[in-house]
C-alpha cells in the first residue's frame, strides 16, 4: 500500500456553553464549561502551493499549529453560544474547519478536525460530515495469561487499571441539513454500565469467555456483549497499560505500543532566523501500530513485550542522542524521522503498518502504509 503522511497540530482553549437542543434535565443543557482541545489534520498530498513550499522546507506541522492557535483564540474564555448557536463538539469542529481555511490552507485540504471536550470524550469530523465519536471508561481488575511460556511476567496473577474506549462512526449529513450531534455520550454510558459491574474489581479469568484475558480477547468479548444493542459501535479499544492496547472492529485486530524518547537536534532547512536552527531538544512520543492475525492459543496478535524488544535497538539510537547526527538522517524533522524509523523496522517487525510521532503534545505527523484504524485521544 502507498505511504500516506498526515500532519497534525493541536491547540487548547477554555470556554463555557450550554447545549440547548437537549432536554432541560440533561447536564449538558445547563450552563457549564470545558477545557477543550482542538486538532486538525492535513494529508501530505493535498497541501496547496504556498503550504507546499513550506512542506519542502519540512515545517508543515509548525505552520499548521500557528494557524490553529490563531483560529481558536477568539473562542478562549468566551460563551460559545454567542458564536455558535448550538455548540456541540460536532458544530465546534465545523466552525474551526471553516475559520481556519484561508488562502494558505484551502478548506478541502483539511481532512479532519477533532474536538476533545473532556479527557474522556470527543469527536473527529471529516469533510463528508462522517463523525467518529468516542467515549473512554476505566475499570480495575486482576488477570493472568494461562498460555504464556514459563517465566513470562503475564503468567503471574497481576492487575491493571484497564481503560476502554467505545467508538461510534456516524454520518451526520442528512438530505438537506447537517445534524448538530451524533450519539449522545449519555447513551454510550448506558451501554457501558451493563458491563462495568461484571469487570470492575473482579478477576477477568473468572468471567465466562475471558479465561485467557489478553487485550485482544477482552476487546472481542466487549464487542460481542455490546454490538447487538449498540448498533453504532464501530471499534472497541482496550488499554491494558498506559502505553499499549488493542482495537477490535468485529472483523480484525490492531495493536499499538508507545514509548517516549528524549533527544536533541537542530534543523538546517529552515529560515535563517528560525529558532529551530539552534541546537534544541524535544520529549518525543512515538506510537507503533501493528496488524496481525490472532494467535488462537496465545490469544494475542503480537506480544507487546516483543514489540518493545524489537524496537529497542532503534530506540537506543534515538533516546538521549542528537538526531541530526544519526547516520542516514537528512534532516531531523518529524517527516524524515518517520521514514528513517520505518526503514529500520521494515525487516524486524513486518506487522508494523503505521507510526505516529509527536515532538510536542498533539503536534506531529503520522506515516501510514496500512489501515489507519480509529483515532486515539491525546
Amino acid at each position: 500500500m502507498t505511504d500516506k503522511i498526515y500532519y497534525i497540530a493541536s491547540a487548547s482553549f477554555e470556554a463555557a456553553c450550554q447545549i440547548n437542543i437537549l432536554p432541560e434535565i440533561h447536564p449538558a443543557a445547563q450552563l457549564h464549561g470545558h477545557s477543550y482541545n482542538a486538532s486538525v489534520r492535513i494529508p501530505f498530498a493535498t497541501l496547496d502551493d504556498e503550504l507546499s513550499f513550506i512542506r519542502e522546507r519540512k515545517e508543515a506541522v509548525n505552520f499548521l499549529k500557528d494557524h490553529l492557535q490563531s483560529t481558536v483564540k477568539p473562542l478562549n474564555y468566551t460563551f460559545l453560544n454567542q458564536k455558535i448557536p448550538v455548540p456541540t463538539d460536532e458544530n465546534l469542529a465545523r466552525w474551526i474547519h471553516r475559520e481556519i481555511s484561508s488562502s494558505e490552507i484551502s478548506r478541502s485540504a483539511i481532512d479532519r478536525v477533532a474536538i476533545q471536550s473532556t479527557d474522556d470524550s470527543g469527536v473527529d469530523l471529516d469533510n463528508n460530515n462522517q463523525a467518529h465519536i468516542w467515549r473512554r471508561y476505566r475499570f480495575e481488575a486482576a488477570h493472568q495469561l494461562p498460555n504464556v511460556p514459563a517465566g513470562h511476567p503475564c503468567g503471574r496473577m497481576h492487575g491493571h487499571g484497564f481503560e476502554v474506549i467505545l467508538h461510534a462512526n456516524q454520518d451526520l449529513k442528512q438530505a438537506y441539513d447537517e445534524e448538530d450531534m451524533g450519539i449522545d455520550f449519555v447513551h454510550i454510558d448506558e451501554y457501558w454500565e451493563k458491563l462495568h459491574e461484571q469487570l470492575d474489581y473482579n478477576c477477568l479469568n473468572d468471567i465466562n469467555g475471558l479465561e485467557n484475558p489478553t487485550s485482544e480477547v477482552l476487546a472481542h468479548w466487549i464487542w460481542q456483549q455490546l454490538k447487538t444493542d449498540f448498533t453504532q459501535l464501530s471499534w472497541v479499544t482496550v488499554y491494558e497499560t498506559h502505553t499499549s492496547g488493542c482495537h477490535y472492529n468485529g472483523d480484525h485486530y490492531r495493536i499499538w505500543k508507545e514509548q517516549r524518547f528524549e533527544s536533541a537536534l537542530k534543523l538546517s532547512q529552515v529560515g535563517e532566523n528560525d529558532k529551530r536552527r539552534r541546537l534544541h531538544g524535544h520529549s518525543y512520543l512515538i506510537r507503533l501500530h501493528l496488524t496481525a492475525e490472532l494467535d488462537e492459543v496465545m490469544g494475542w496478535t503480537v506480544d507487546y513485550g516483543d514489540v518493545k524488544s524489537l524496537f529497542s535497538p532503534i530506540y537506543d539510537q534515538l533516546d538521549h542522542h542528537r538526531l541530526d547526527l544519526l547516520e542516514g538522517m537528512e534532516e531531523a524533522n518529524v517527516t524524515h524521522l518517520l521514514y528513517w524509523i520505518k526503514d529500520k523496522m521494515a525487516d524486524v517487525l513486518p506487522q508494523l503498518d503505521r507510526i505516529d510521532l509527536f515532538e510536542t503534545p498533539g503536534c506531529g505527523a503520522i506515516l501510514c502504509w496500512g489501515e489507519e484504524g480509529p483515532a486515539l485521544p491525546d
